[in-house]
């Protein structure tokens, strides 16, 4: 289990993403539970916030993906998993526990609990 602070320490490419990829899933149950009251509740105002703030970390998501995809030399095909992944509810998570189980996020694919695998 990865611990807090270690959480924020965004001192790496991988720690950048990482902290993304989380970022973008819990702005996607902001939204959710935003559309919930709208859609349920009638709350239409409900997701200006959730939306607003969603839409700027998708855009992050995006921008940080290919960045790394550059620094740590992703292939196509992972690079397009890992922006493929901001389309559905909490696909950055499965792709970036994919991506440290198969060896694609450097330091975090190396700690010695993992089997990094090229892909």
């Amino acid at each position: 289990m990865v611990g807090m602070e270690s959480f924020f320490d965004l001192r790496t490419t991988a720690k950048r993403f990482r902290f993304v990829a989380v970022l973008e899933a819990i702005t996607w149950l902001a939204l959710l539970i935003a559309m919930f009251f709208k859609w349920v509740l009638g709350h239409t105002e409900a997701v200006a916030v959730p939306g607003m703030v969603h839409g700027i970390v998708f855009v992050v998501f995006v921008i940080v993906s290919l960045l790394t995809a550059m620094s740590l030399k992703w292939t196509g095909k992972v690079t397009l998993l890992a922006l493929i992944s901001s389309i559905p509810p909490f696909g950055t998570i499965v792709f970036e526990r994919w991506a440290v189980r198969n060896g694609h996020l450097a330091e975090l694919s190396n700690t010695g609990t993992t089997t990094a695998r090229v892909a």
